[in-house]
Parts: structure tokens; C-alpha cells; sequence
């Protein structure tokens, strides 16, 4: 069952990172792009396994990379950075309340594009910062806390409709039956 979320989750980071380089209409609308990965980060990190919250990390932020003016590989680190304390205290998380998610949601898109400058300033090469930058992190905060019970709602449809559920055995055994009469047979 995991590798099945495994898959899902890598598929909706390809579909992701693809949208966003895609469709331009959000970036127009509210002058940044809300980033889908942190949300899809904190899925990953609340329901699947470690090597499928690595592998979100390293493809997503790839994809992410090749599509944006970041040097190749830079986002890997805030993407892990975000999805491995998640997943040593998943036992910890309400994961099912849309207010914890939201919360996660924001905090994760909050922290993701502020390491990302900061590997960018210790790298040496100077990112373009400006009063728009704060505006673009709060919008893809924003965005990204909001988007996350709506990744969480669509992978649990996609877990119920195309995920299978184990069958139960119970101790009934519909082909007996039960006598209730004080007669001996």
C-alpha cells in the first residue's frame, strides 16, 4: 500500500513542478507562484515511508530546478530540510485535522523558499531580493498552506478509489445455521 502512495505522490510532484511551469495564470493574478511541493512534501512526510519522502526531495526538487533560474539541486536540501522532521515526529501530528494540515501547510511553504535564499547567499550567488520578495513569500505561504488539505483530500479519494482495502474475517460463518430450540437433535 505504501508503494502505491509512493508512486501517486512522485506522479503529482512530476504534475506539479510541469503545472507550474505550464500555466502562467497565478503568477500573473497575484504576482508569484505558489509552489505545490511543500504541500505535497508534508503528504509525503505524514503518510508514506522515508525513501518515498527522498525521493519527493531529490525528483521534485530537480524538476523544480530545471524549470526555474535556481542552480540544479539547490531545492533538494530545503525540500528534505521541511519533509524529514515531519516524518521522525509523524506520531505526534494530528494528521487528520484540515487545521494541523493547513498549519504544517504554511509553515512548510514558509521555510522552503527561506532556505533556498540561504543557500543561495552562502553559495555566493546573490538572489534577486527585493520589497516584491516579501510579497511573493507571503503569497506562496499562503498558497502553499491552503493547497496542503486539499493534496490530503485528493490522495485520500485517490487511496479509496484506487487503492484496495484488505477484506476482514469474521468468526460468522454465513453457510451455518444456528438453532434455537431446546430439543436434541
Amino acid at each position: 500500500m505504501k508503494l502505491f502512495k509512493s508512486i501517486l505522490v512522485l506522479a503529482a510532484a512530476f504534475l506539479a513542478v510541469f503545472g507550474e511551469a505550464v500555466f502562467s495564470g497565478p503568477r500573473h493574478w497575484l504576482g508569484a507562484q505558489i509552489d505545490l511541493l511543500p504541500a505535497l512534501m508534508i503528504y509525503a512526510a505524514l503518510d508514506t515511508n522515508i525513501a518515498a519522502v527522498c525521493l519527493l526531495a531529490v525528483f521534485g526538487g530537480l524538476g523544480f530546478d530545471s524549470f526555474s533560474a535556481n542552480p540544479l539541486g539547490l531545492t533538494i536540501l530545503p525540500l528534505l530540510a521541511v519533509g524529514l522532521p515531519i516524518f521522525l515526529k509523524r506520531d505526534l501530528i494530528l494528521r487528520e485535522l484540515p487545521f494541523a494540515q493547513l498549519v504544517l501547510g504554511g509553515i512548510a511553504s514558509a521555510a522552503a523558499p527561506l532556505l533556498a535564499v540561504l543557500l543561495l547567499l552562502s553559495a555566493g550567488k546573490p538572489p534577486l531580493l527585493g520589497w516584491g520578495s516579501l510579497w511573493q513569500w507571503m503569497v506562496m505561504t499562503a498558497g502553499g498552506a491552503v493547497a496542503t488539505p486539499f493534496v490530503f483530500a485528493f490522495f485520500g479519494w485517490c487511496d479509496h478509489a484506487l487503492g484496495y482495502k484488505p477484506v476482514t474475517e469474521t468468526s460468522f460463518r454465513p453457510d451455518r445455521e444456528i438453532l434455537r430450540d431446546r430439543k436434541k437433535i
